[in-house]
């Protein structure tokens, strides 16, 4: 259970921290969303470019099964390698996003 603590931290903070930049351009709001009972946890952006409107979901990541699956990974920083510079073995990373067919290969947790 400490393992899954500290995970729950790690995502919060590396959420909240990419949640804290701004787009250069446009009035676009970049939010954490947290759903801490279920480990659940996204950065949605919402708001309007000129006059396009901008929403989506760049980064969700759950916590199942005392990993941390990376559902969707819609950023340049690569949220993967960010956990594994901060400790995490990559055996408790999961790139759910890719097929489980395709995970053996990946370098990570196959499930």
């Amino acid at each position: 259970m400490e393992r899954v603590e500290k995970y729950r931290e790690l995502v919060k903070q590396v959420l909240e921290e990419y949640a804290s930049y701004k787009f250069s351009s446009g009035e676009i709001e970049v939010m954490p969303v947290f759903d801490l009972e279920r480990d659940r946890y996204q950065v949605v952006s919402a708001g309007w470019k000129d006059e396009r409107r901008i929403y989506g979901c760049s980064v969700h990541i759950d916590i199942k099964d005392s990993k941390i699956w990376i559902q969707h990974d819609g950023t340049e920083i690569g949220f993967a390698d960010e956990f594994v510079r901060l400790g995490v073995a990559k055996d408790d990373i999961v790139l759910a996003y890719h097929s489980p067919f395709m995970r053996q290969f990946d370098g990570f947790a196959v499930s």
